[in-house]
């Protein structure tokens, strides 16, 4: 274990994208959990007089937003509030959609068809259409879309980690083990599992980038984060009718989506870059 940890850092090193892109992510984490630390006012203190200042005016680093409010603190309270819907969004999709993949994939038959069915629908609707209609039936807030984000991704890892189970269990150390009378439960979670997460790490690793956009899409539109909440996406909506007026207001949240974003994406690319290396090796 210890070899194959170094293995993959010596891999990381080399690949500068990959390194940059974790860099990106471990500065938003490390931002969003020592938020109070770095911020310099109250994210969500209004000052009227002090409405929409421009960057470096009167203390305020980044400016204020329309309501008199520090653009830079808000900023960096966001980014605890995108990486936890990153992390819980993922999450339950991870869980939930490997749980399906791995189950249907091992057993096959009536539960593989039935299963592969209800994922079959899940993907005829556009992923931000099914995340808009789970999320309005739920109601609007920050919970339910980092829920509905969740489910509506599970059809990503349920394929995924299902390919990878139908190449796995006809593998010799699963056949040794069935001979041995070793359950299926056993095979599934303790043997297949750990050898077919490669590919699901780095779905999850890109899962990241898309729930973070998903929930500032949702926010954009009212069903995600409510005011006055220091949600990137919801900064962006509320900003929206300053772009001539007041650029920095709009400019700098979607930068810090888009940072994100592509951190998220870049180091996903470099992941699977370094284990395709490792598995044809």
């Amino acid at each position: 274990m210890n070899t194959t940890i170094r293995e993959m850092l010596f891999l990381l090193w080399r690949s500068k994208a990959a390194f940059f892109g974790l860099f990106v992510i471990l500065l938003f984490y490390i931002v969003g959990i020592f938020a109070p630390v770095f911020a310099t006012h109250d994210p969500i203190e209004q000052n009227i007089d002090q409405r929409k200042l421009p960057p470096f005016s009167e203390g305020y680093i980044l400016g204020t937003d329309e309501l008199g409010r520090d653009l830079y603190s808000r900023i960096v309270y966001g980014a605890r509030v995108s990486m936890l819907i990153g992390v819980v969004s993922v999450s339950i999709a991870l869980v939930i959609g490997t749980t399906i993949g791995m189950i249907s994939g091992y057993l096959g038959g009536a539960v593989d068809t039935i299963s592969m069915r209800v994922i079959d629908i899940m993907l005829s609707f556009p992923y931000v259409l099914l995340t808009i209609v789970i999320v309005s039936l739920l109601g609007s807030s920050l919970v339910n879309a980092m829920i509905a984000i969740g489910i509506s991704h599970i059809p990503r890892y349920a394929r995924v980690c299902r390919a990878a189970v139908l190449s796995e269990k006809e593998q010799d150390y699963v056949m040794a083990e069935q001979s041995l009378g070793a359950g299926s439960f056993h095979l599934m979670f303790k043997s297949i599992l750990p050898n077919v997460l490669a590919p699901v790490m780095v779905q999850a690793t890109l899962g990241f980038g898309d729930a973070i956009l998903s929930a500032a899409a949702l926010s954009f539109l009212g069903l995600g984060a409510q005011p006055p909440t220091p949600e990137w996406g919801l900064m962006i909506a509320s900003s929206r009718d300053f772009v001539t007026s007041a650029w920095w207001i709009v400019t700098f949240p979607g930068l810090a989506t888009l940072f994100a974003v592509v951190g998220f994406n870049v180091f996903g690319d470099g992941m699977r870059d370094i284990l395709d290396v490792r598995l044809h090796d």
